[in-house]
């Protein structure tokens, strides 16, 4: 009998500052580990409401401010640059949701691509570059940039029912499996919250390895 594929479950935001500072490390621990990352975006405006959180833009303006602060020193820490405040910060979740899951159905399908480059490229577009990842020429340049040979295709797909059908249950797996924000990564079933607790999440993989 084949031995189970070992996986990463990775569910995030395309539009999280946090989820950017630890995307490329993510990244790196699963290819060192030979994990594979099933990416699950969601919406926080769903995922939140049931754990009682609220919504970025009814935080409170101090504790926005005092986020942010963090995430700046998170990133100078780790050597990641961040943008303090991009302005395509707020925006359509669609299309930038909607391409990763298409991407990751692509690479399963057979088609060439790599779907860890491309979730990582969509949140350095907005958050290093304050690119406008909602706007189709720059979801088809992230596209090309990481292997997918037929974006335009892809982007339809990103948008079909079908894929944003798959972000809906993204949002509901994740309620229920106790998602309590954003990144959240499960390694055999285990929830490490934050992009913080990654060492955490390298300890996990080296016990099970």
């Amino acid at each position: 009998m084949p031995t189970p594929e070992k996986t990463i479950d990775y569910y995030y935001s395309t539009r999280s500052n946090f989820t950017y500072i630890g995307a490329a490390r993510l990244n790196a621990m699963a290819k060192a580990s030979r994990r594979r990352i099933v990416h699950r975006p969601i919406l926080l405006s769903v995922v939140m409401p049931p754990i009682g959180g609220m919504p970025f833009g009814e935080r409170p303006t101090m504790l926005r401010n005092y986020a942010m602060r963090d995430a700046l020193r998170c990133a100078e820490h780790l050597g990641v640059p961040l943008l303090r405040e991009p302005i395509h910060h707020m925006g359509p979740v669609e299309l930038p949701s909607g391409i990763v899951i298409a991407g990751q159905r692509a690479v399963v399908r057979g088609e060439e691509g790599d779907v860890d480059a491309l979730s990582l490229g969509v949140l350095q577009a907005l958050w290093r570059d304050d690119l406008d990842i909602a706007d189709k020429t720059v979801v088809a340049a992230l596209c090309r940039a990481a292997g997918f040979a037929a974006p335009d295709a892809l982007i339809d797909e990103a948008l079909s029912e079908a894929v944003q059908a798959e972000l809906a249950r993204n949002c509901q797996e994740a309620i229920i499996r106790g998602v309590i924000g954003a990144p959240t990564y499960f390694v055999d079933d285990e929830p490490f919250y934050g992009q913080d607790r990654l060492d955490y999440v390298e300890r996990a993989l080296a016990r099970s390895a």
